[in-house]
C-alpha cells in the first residue's frame, strides 16, 4: 500500500513541477507593442539576440511540440547540416525560425525581431534590426549570410508539411539584396 501511495505522490509532484514550469516560462518569440500581426501562425516576432543571449535558453519549446528539421551551417560555411529539433506544435514555422536566428548571435549583430508571412507557398521573413546594433545586414560576411539566410531558406523549403516553395527576405518591408 505504501508503494502505491509513494508512486501517486511522485506523479502528482512531477505534474505540479511541470505546471509551475509551464506557467513561468517565457515565450521565445513575442510581438512588439504597436505592431501588427500578419503571420498565419500569429507569432511573428522575436526579441533581440542580445536579450535571448541573456536569458537561459530552453532546449525544447514548452507546451505541445512536434519535430521538425532545421538546417545549420557547418563551421566552414560550405554546407547546411540537418538537425531534428522540437518546435511548438501550433507555431512550428516561427519556432524553427527563432531557433535558427538564436544561433546567429555574434554579440555585435542584433535583431530586434522578425515577422514571417506565408502566402501562396512564398514565405517572407521581414527582419528588424535593433537600432543599437553595431552591425547591420549589409555588413554580414558571405559566411554569415550563408549561415543566416541559407539556413532559414533550406529549413523552410525542406519541411514538406509547411508547403513553402520559396523564401523572400525583407527589412522593414524592403527586399534585402545580397
Amino acid at each position: 500500500m505504501k508503494t502505491n501511495q509513494l508512486s501517486i505522490l511522485t506523479i502528482l509532484f512531477a505534474i505540479a513541477i511541470t505546471v509551475v514550469n509551464g506557467c513561468s516560462s517565457s515565450n521565445i518569440s513575442r510581438q512588439p507593442e504597436g505592431s501588427t500581426i500578419k503571420n498565419s501562425e500569429t507569432e511573428p516576432s522575436s526579441p533581440s539576440l542580445a536579450k535571448l543571449r541573456a536569458k537561459p535558453q530552453e532546449k525544447e519549446p514548452t507546451g505541445k511540440t512536434t519535430n521538425a528539421t532545421i538546417y545549420t551551417s557547418d563551421t566552414q560555411c560550405q554546407k547546411l547540416t540537418p538537425k531534428k529539433v522540437a518546435v511548438t506544435a501550433n507555431k512550428p514555422i516561427s519556432s524553427a525560425v527563432a531557433q535558427i536566428i538564436e544561433q546567429q548571435d555574434t554579440g555585435d549583430f542584433n535583431l530586434s525581431g522578425y515577422r514571417v508571412t506565408i502566402k501562396n507557398g512564398v514565405a517572407t521573413i521581414d527582419l528588424r534590426m535593433d537600432p543599437k546594433s553595431r552591425r547591420q545586414l549589409v555588413s554580414l560576411s558571405s559566411c554569415e549570410q550563408f549561415a543566416l539566410f541559407g539556413s532559414l531558406r533550406k529549413t523552410l523549403t525542406s519541411n514538406p508539411k509547411w508547403n513553402i516553395k520559396t523564401v523572400r527576405f525583407t527589412q522593414l518591408g524592403e527586399d534585402i539584396v545580397f
